[in-house]
C-alpha cells in the first residue's frame, strides 16, 4: 500500500507522530531506534526512502548515511536527514555524507510529506505513480485497492476508474460529458444519467462514518473531488 518509508529515530514522540501521519497518507511504515539495528534492517527490508535522525545513541545518522551510500546496492536510496541541527555547516555535512534532503526539527506534517513525495518522484517515479493520495483517501494502483483512514473500500470497476480519474486532478470540476469520455472511453452510447448513478455509488462507498463528503456536486457544471 504505497511506498515503504523507514524511519530511524530514538524519540518516541516523533516516532508516534511520523507513523500516524505517514500511514494516514498511505505509506508503509518501518522504524528502528537503534543505529546498528537500523543499518541491518534497511538492508534487509530495502525501503523506498529513509528518514534518518542525526543524533542516535550508538551509530550516528551521518555514519549510517555514509555506510549506505558506499554500498552499491543502496547508492540511490533516497535519504532525508532529520535533525535539530540547523546551522548551514550541519546541512552541508549531511549533504556531503550523501543525504538527499534535510529537515530541521521541529517540522510540520505537510512539509515532511511534500518532501517525501518530491524525492520519490525524482528518484523512484514508478513508486510515486503506483499510489495516489488525497487527504485520507488512498488508491493503490498495483493492487487496485482503495483505502480511507486505512480501511479498505470495495468499489466496482466503474467507480474505481471514476475515482482514479478524479484523484489525478482534485478540485477540478468535470462535466458529465467529460466523465463519459474519460471513464467510459469505449462505450459512446452510455447516457448522461448513468454518470449520476455511479457518482451515487461512489459517494456511498467512500463516505465512511465520521468522514467528510469528498465528491462535490457543482450545479449545472458537474462533479469534483473536493
Amino acid at each position: 500500500m504505497g511506498a515503504k518509508v523507514f524511519l530511524v529515530e530514538d524519540e518516541q514522540s516523533i516516532i508516534t507522530l511520523v507513523e500516524y501521519n505517514l500511514k494516514k497518507e498511505g505509506f508503509k511504515f518501518l522504524v528502528s531506534s537503534n543505529g546498528e539495528e537500523a543499518l541491518h534492517e534497511i538492508k534487509e527490508q530495502e525501503p523506498d526512502l529513509v528518514l534518518l535522525d542525526w543524533m542516535l545513541p550508538d551509530l550516528s545518522g551521518i555514519n549510517i548515511c555514509r555506510s549506505l551510500k558506499k554500498d552499491k546496492k543502496f547508492q540511490d536510496l533516497p535519504i532525508i536527514m532529520l535533525t535539530a541541527k540547523g546551522q548551514e555547516e550541519d546541512k552541508v555535512a549531511a549533504l556531503n555524507a550523501g543525504a538527499d534532503d534535510y529537515i530541521t526539527k521541529p517540522f510540520g506534517h505537510a512539509e515532511l510529506v511534500a518532501r517525501i513525495n518530491a524525492l520519490l518522484r525524482r528518484s523512484k517515479p514508478r513508486v510515486a505513480e503506483d499510489k495516489a493520495v488525497y487527504e485520507d483517501l488512498v488508491i493503490d494502483r498495483i493492487q487496485r485497492k482503495v483505502f480511507r483512514n486505512e480501511a479498505q473500500i470495495d468499489l466496482g470497476p466503474t467507480e474505481y476508474r471514476m475515482l482514479d480519474f478524479f484523484i489525478k486532478n482534485p478540485k477540478r470540476v468535470y462535466s458529465r460529458d467529460q466523465l463519459l469520455i474519460n471513464v467510459w472511453p469505449d462505450n459512446i452510447n452510455v447516457e448522461n444519467r448513468t454518470v449520476d448513478v455511479h457518482i451515487r455509488r461512489l459517494r456511498k462507498a467512500i463516505n465512511l462514518d465520521g468522514t467528510k463528503e469528498l465528491i462535490r456536486t457543482v450545479r449545472s457544471a458537474g462533479y469534483s473531488l473536493d
